[in-house]
């Protein structure tokens, strides 16, 4: 199953909120930190419902936001959630973007880079079109550290890129992307229960629990334009 099919069949059954909901928790404050002035344009790369774009609008002020994805379903639901005419949606891939070059000032991206069919061609796409100085968050849940995360291939179609730390940077400098940051920002917001609790039907110990979301959470590598 290809990534459009897989997501089209997501939006479908209205799993994209779902994921809003999720990823919300570790994507607020990451967004909370992007050097964002008025006005400044925005791409958010595998956008979802287009929860983070409509956010940059109401808390930074920014101009003009595209959310791009792969799968029109998404894109389709993502224009229906906002009437800001500041804000659009296009189906578009990862590994050949549809902006000039030089065109973005800042780019986000959370729980969709490890889908990109070659993720260092996507790295060099991104490099070719932010502005000098222009910023790329991503962040990922999926990732080598994070070792509850390693299940969740079993439970996809698509091919998922699995990358630790020190790759992330790698892939970053030779796309020619200064490694500004890179650190864990854990989900504060889902509940853990208390120790009498355990097991659930998700975790064997609290321990673990604790570990996923306070731990490991969400890993951001911020990427830089010379």
């Amino acid at each position: 199953m290809s990534v459009r099919e897989e997501f089209d069949e997501w939006a479908s059954s209205g799993r994209d909120r779902g994921m809003e909901e999720r990823h919300w928790h570790t994507a607020k404050p990451a967004l909370a930190r992007m050097p964002i002035e008025p006005g400044d344009t925005v791409l958010d790369l595998g956008c979802g419902s287009g929860y983070a774009g409509r956010a940059l609008r109401d808390t930074k002020d920014a101009g003009v936001i595209y959310g791009l994805d792969g799968s029109p379903e998404m894109a389709h639901n993502a224009a229906g959630y906002t009437d800001d005419p500041q804000v659009g949606f296009l189906v578009g891939d990862f590994d050949s973007l549809p902006f000039q070059d030089d065109s973005i000032d800042h780019i986000w991206s959370m729980e969709a880079f490890y889908y990109a069919a070659d993720p260092h061609r996507t790295l060099e796409e991104i490099a070719r079109i932010l502005r000098p100085g222009g910023t790329f968050y991503c962040a990922v849940n999926y990732y080598e550290e994070n070792v509850h995360s390693h299940e969740w291939q079993e439970f996809i179609s698509i091919e998922m890129t699995r990358w630790d730390r020190r790759q992330y940077r790698e892939a970053f400098h030779d796309a020619g992307l200064f490694v500004a940051e890179q650190d864990n920002i854990p989900d504060r917001e889902t509940t853990i229960p208390p120790e009498a609790a355990f097991p659930t039907d998700e975790w064997e110990n609290r321990e673990t629990m604790v570990e996923r979301y306070r731990e490991f959470g969400t890993l951001l590598t911020v990427g830089v334009a010379p």
